[in-house]
């Protein structure tokens, strides 16, 4: 294997495993790894980010191209490589000349044999390679954000939440609701066959102002992460307020009550609707 293979086959491996893992234990280290996990599964990245970057760290006992060794010794009788021994086979073919072989052909020849071969696996390999690195290296120079407020419109299916239990629903109905966030109520109001067990039930809900929908003032929105940003459920309530509302994005508090309507929903009638920054922690979990 020439020394630029050698370096490329390094860097896909252990490069790109490095690079992670020591983002990975930045964000840690910054606090800033809830974004991108919940903080009750960060152990096992930060545990997994070390070991990577230990073991990417021992590769340097290796010398450069030895894992293209996979552990033959080629002159104690093992088999050339297949691509190896298609080149000498070709190199040193018996070709039917009508002239014996001269210095140029054999030059010819060599020149052949050490051609690379253009092979849909190797187009595949150049490709994957060079998508990871782009993906890392973003990854590596992009600053930490939170996802937007139209990545969450754009993963709400209308769908019913999923992220919560019968037992949510039945701790709403009869027990302390005070530490129940945006994806709690959620649930609540999708699945809830008795609404008016609900009406009255005070609220204080932080989250970003979304559009509204069914004759709604605004919605408001939150992100729900089970594991990490991959799995990330949109849960949003309906809110009633006065006057107009913030703009989408926008992050507020909401303090008010849950009602029951007419035809059976539950929205959220607010008594004041507060303006703030994102907060540290933007998720719920």
């Amino acid at each position: 294997m020439s020394r630029t293979g050698a370096l490329a086959t390094r860097w896909l491996g252990v490069g790109l495993a490095a690079c992670l893992a020591v983002t990975t234990i930045a964000l840690w280290l910054t606090g800033r790894l809830a974004l991108y996990v919940n903080p009750d599964s960060a152990w096992f990245a930060i545990g997994m980010a070390v070991v990577a970057l230990v073991g990417s760290v021992a590769t340097f006992a290796l010398p450069l191209g030895a894992e293209a060794d996979h552990g033959h010794d080629h002159e104690h009788g093992h088999a050339p490589a297949p691509a190896l021994a298609r080149r000498e086979a070709f190199a040193h073919a018996d070709h039917a000349h009508a002239d014996a072989a001269d210095a140029h052909d054999h030059d010819a020849h060599e020149h052949l044999a050490a051609r690379p071969r253009l092979t849909p696996a190797g187009i595949a390999a150049f490709s994957g390679g060079l998508i990871a690195s782009g993906a890392v290296v973003a990854v590596l120079l992009t600053p930490p954000a939170a996802l937007s407020a139209e990545l969450a419109v754009s993963r709400d299916v209308g769908a019913p939440p999923l992220f919560v239990g019968a037992d949510v629903i039945t701790l709403a109905a009869s027990g302390d609701t005070s530490k129940f966030g945006i994806g709690d109520w959620a649930a609540v109001f999708a699945h809830a066959t008795n609404p008016e067990t609900f009406d009255g039930k005070p609220v204080t809900l932080t989250g970003f102002i979304t559009p509204g929908q069914d004759g709604a003032t605004f919605d408001l929105t939150r992100l729900v992460i089970t594991h990490c940003v991959i799995d990330a459920q949109t849960a949003r309530l309906p809110i009633s307020a006065n006057g107009a509302a913030p703009a989408t994005g926008q992050w507020v508090t909401v303090t008010g009550t849950v009602r029951s309507s007419g035809d059976g929903a539950l929205e959220v009638r607010a008594d004041q609707v507060a303006t703030i920054d994102q907060p540290t922690d933007p998720y719920e979990y």
